[in-house]
């Protein structure tokens, strides 16, 4: 209670009546797979060109083509705004990285690839300020070794995949060109550079040593791990190695993420696959898109023997598409795209509205032809189709979870769940430790009720009336004497989904005017 002890006029502002919630994000994905560089920690990109810039273009690695690359250009053209990327590499990858006098640079992840990272150290353009950093990446390695921030050379090749350049960096804490503050984003305590990371002797204040033109690879370590990986590796789990992977998109730093998917690896598939069902299950907020083997007939396909979960979807069969970097055709696992349309169908309609008939962008083709027949299989087993129909394109025709229970045979009704479950926990979360009486229980409903409201008012709950779309409960009823003595509080919320009309049925007969005298 405030304190008064001079007579005069005081204003307070108090609470009253309920806390709005607002609700939370659906379509935000994470992507997790081989990379052809880039840092293990899942790294936000809201475009193909960020993409491109973070991890790279699309690449090849022994054992068959990784499709990561692709479900990112499919996700971000399908409508996905916002991504998180998760590299995951063997375990026996390290960090390639080279000394410049007092001072060390490493390439922001493990692999090869750092090898392949130019570093050149001269002086700063402003004279006696500090010192300038170029960086640059080449997938393919110049037969003779050139600088590429010179103009002279800006007709040799093979260019340089990426460049950066750092100017006027100071050795000096107290600088704002500070050069951890100027490579560091203090938000993450990430790089900003997607190709490599500066550190010193600790104490230094002198300037690094100066190499002269073109500059000097990152040559230690930087080893790949051939082994193909493994449901471990994307489970990130750590056995004395940097955290990677699912374990990573635990953090609290991502709970924002709605969906997950990884692109079908040529190896250890469907492990990895149980391991992303698993922790969907686990979070109980996320859901994932699940793909099929490239060479599995969709009418045969029985996904729920290993998988029957209301959190996962699979889509067959795999769409042709053009390759973002060459043009050529390839055929590509559909789950990124999906998770696109998923985006798309969110932002244009609602979590409600079912991610089905909507048109898949950028596929050219469909690798199996599937008719009513085939589908009339699939359909029961959870299987959603995608089909070409003449005249409409390429469609997404089928928007079921991968659940024998009926009650959350749709992937609609199941995001929409996860969408409300996920607001109330976080908009409620002020009534941790309030005093739980009656006011308390009446404002905590009507927090809810207005949110619900407005759910309903936007179409997503079935009913003519608030009352048959919702109820909510919290009373002497749903809490013991028992409850309230050790600090529960419970409440009672039922909701009527809408679910998807699936079955479009017309019922059409003969009608003649005689019959009517």
């Amino acid at each position: 209670m405030p304190e008064y002890l001079t007579p005069g006029v005081y204003i307070e502002e108090i609470e009253r009546g309920p806390r709005p919630i607002e609700g939370v994000p659906t379509s935000t994905s994470a992507f997790l797979g081989e990379t052809e560089r880039g840092p293990l920690r899942p790294t936000l990109v809201t475009s193909y060109k960020d993409y491109l810039r973070w991890f790279g273009s699309t690449f090849t690695l022994p054992g068959g083509r990784r499709f990561m690359p692709h479900a990112a250009n499919g996700f971000f053209e399908n409508g996905g705004k916002r991504l998180y990327v998760s590299r995951v590499v063997g375990q026996g990858a390290t960090v390639a990285s080279k000394a410049f006098g007092d001072f060390s640079v490493q390439a922001v992840g493990p692999g090869s690839w750092g090898l392949r990272v130019l570093v050149r150290l001269r002086e700063s353009s402003t004279t006696g300020v500090g010192f300038r950093l170029q960086l640059s990446y080449w997938s393919e390695l110049p037969q003779t070794l050139y600088d590429p921030f010179d103009a002279n050379n800006n007709a040799r090749t093979p260019r340089p995949q990426y460049q950066e350049d750092y100017d006027n960096l100071s050795v000096d804490p107290l600088s704002s060109d500070y050069f951890e503050k100027r490579l560091t984003d203090s938000s993450t305590n990430q790089s900003v550079s997607p190709l490599a990371t500066v550190g010193r002797t600790q104490g230094t204040t002198s300037l690094p040593a100066f190499n002269g033109p073109p500059g000097e690879f990152l040559d230690q370590n930087g080893a790949d791990d051939a082994t193909p990986l493994g449901s471990d590796d994307f489970k990130g789990v750590p056995d004395n190695r940097p955290m990677q992977g699912l374990t990573y998109l635990e953090l609290d730093a991502f709970r924002d993420v709605a969906l997950v998917h990884a692109p079908r690896p040529p190896a250890n598939a469907d492990p990895i696959t149980s391991e992303i069902v698993a922790h969907c299950e686990r979070l109980r907020f996320r859901f994932a898109a699940v793909d099929p083997d490239a060479s599995a007939i969709p009418g045969t396909l029985d996904p729920r023997s290993n998988w029957d979960t209301q959190f996962a979807a699979l889509y067959a069969p795999w769409i042709v598409v053009s390759d973002p970097r060459s043009g050529v055709r390839i055929t590509v696992p559909p789950g990124g795209y999906m998770l696109g349309i998923y985006a798309r169908s969110d932002i244009e309609r609602g979590v409600f509205k079912a991610p089905a008939n909507e048109i898949v962008r950028g596929a050219l083709d469909v690798a199996v032809e599937i008719d009513e027949n085939t589908q009339g299989q699939m359909n029961p087993r959870g299987v959603n189709a995608i089909r070409r129909f003449p005249g409409r394109g390429i469609r997404v025709w089928g928007a079921r979870t991968l659940s024998s229970n009926g009650l959350w045979k749709y992937v609609s009704v199941r995001r929409l769940f996860i969408f409300l479950e996920r607001s109330i926990y976080e908009g409620t979360q002020w009534v941790v430790f309030e005093p739980n009486d009656d006011r308390l229980w009446a404002r905590v409903k009507d927090t809810i009720r207005l949110f619900l409201r407005g759910q309903w008012r936007n179409g997503a709950l079935f009913g003519r009336t608030e009352e048959e779309a919702f109820f909510i409960t919290c009373d002497r009823t749903t809490m013991t004497q028992d409850d309230i003595l050790n600090g529960r509080l419970v409440c009672e919320i039922g909701i009527a989904p809408v679910r998807p009309a699936e079955f479009v049925i017309f019922r059409i007969f003969q009608h003649t005017a005689e019959s009517q005298r």
